[in-house]
């Protein structure tokens, strides 16, 4: 019986948006100064997690899904479903859009498409996301994306610490300049770029566009998820469920003291975005600190967590 949380050491990704917050929000220990995102808790093979505690140490987040279902629900699937990171834009990202399984399957040869959804933990004054788009149908959309109608085509919204938005495939999208995240999502790194802004890379080439997939894959006409928060407390921890959709359900735990013991019906992901506590299983306590990711696995039955900490937990919904 493996009756402990399985912490990950962190994947970082340099991207041309990137900066230095994920080092002075987290303390992470960063590669560069365009660090864009760390992947927390990520089995996919383009930065798999290592595990660092317990008997599974030095093994990848993928090797134990493959090798020790009974960790996560039995639940089937050839690869880990869920992969989640931090975000620090400090410049904007490219505009994008992701497909659906089907899209993933058929086109790229992948098992999952790609729906997500943005915890907002910092930002600046007035940043702003792209969320949606203002084409009434396909041959606007398509007219409006060839002849560069960006301020026309792309649907802006202001954002504030602690806004919470759901991202289905098919929803045009990008993150503003300024702005930290964590972003809960299906375990893919397919991407379709509509706009980069005409920006270059390192080589002075403009970045790839993928119009001819995104064009295929956007959901037309445009239309904003329904979500509905819901609060609640059991002792010290009071909880409120951001979303609860097809891939996956996500929490938001703020934690102010001791929670009541806690039953565990499916394997758990958590990370830690600010303070610091412990969970104690079988009265055996593990400490978290602000920047930590583990899972805790559901051969573990029931625990509490004690202390002061926001975290964000999610878990998957495959059968």
């Amino acid at each position: 019986m493996y009756n402990e949380p399985i912490f990950l050491e962190p994947e970082f990704k340099e991207r041309i948006w990137g900066g230095t917050k994920l080092k002075e929000i987290f303390n992470y220990d960063i590669p560069s100064q365009e660090t864009g995102e760390c992947w927390g808790i990520s089995g996919h093979a383009n930065g798999p997690n290592r595990i660092k505690n317990g008997p599974l140490a030095g093994k990848t987040l993928g090797e134990a899904w493959e090798q020790h279902r009974e960790l996560f629900s039995n639940e089937e699937g050839e690869e880990f479903p869920l992969l989640v990171k931090i975000l620090d834009s400090k410049k904007d990202l490219s505009v994008q859009v992701h497909p659906d399984d089907q899209y993933a399957r058929d086109v790229e040869n992948e098992t999952y498409g790609k729906t997500e959804c943005w915890y907002v933990i910092d930002c600046e004054e007035g940043s702003e996301i792209i969320f949606g788009h203002h084409a009434k149908g396909k041959e606007e959309l398509t007219s409006m994306v060839q002849n560069g109608q960006w301020d026309k085509l792309l649907r802006k919204i202001p954002v504030k610490p602690g806004d919470f938005f759901y991202v289905p495939s098919g929803t045009i999208h990008a993150i503003g300049e300024g702005i930290q995240i964590l972003e809960t999502q299906q375990s893919s790194d397919i991407t379709y770029r509509v706009y980069d802004y005409d920006r270059v890379g390192q080589d002075g080439q403009k970045r790839e566009l993928h119009l001819d997939h995104s064009l295929n894959v956007t959901t037309v006409p445009h239309e904003d998820p329904l979500l509905k928060r819901e609060a609640s407390a059991i002792d010290g921890l009071r909880y409120e469920k951001l979303v609860e959709e097809d891939y996956f359900t996500v929490f938001l735990w703020e934690l102010e003291g001791r929670s009541k013991e806690i039953t565990l019906q499916r394997y758990r992901l958590m990370s830690v975005l600010d303070g610091r506590g412990r969970i104690t299983i079988d009265g055996v306590d593990y400490s978290f600190k602000k920047g930590d990711h583990f899972i805790v696995p559901s051969t573990v039955q029931s625990y509490t967590v004690t202390g002061k900490a926001k975290i964000i937990t999610s878990h998957s919904n495959k059968a």
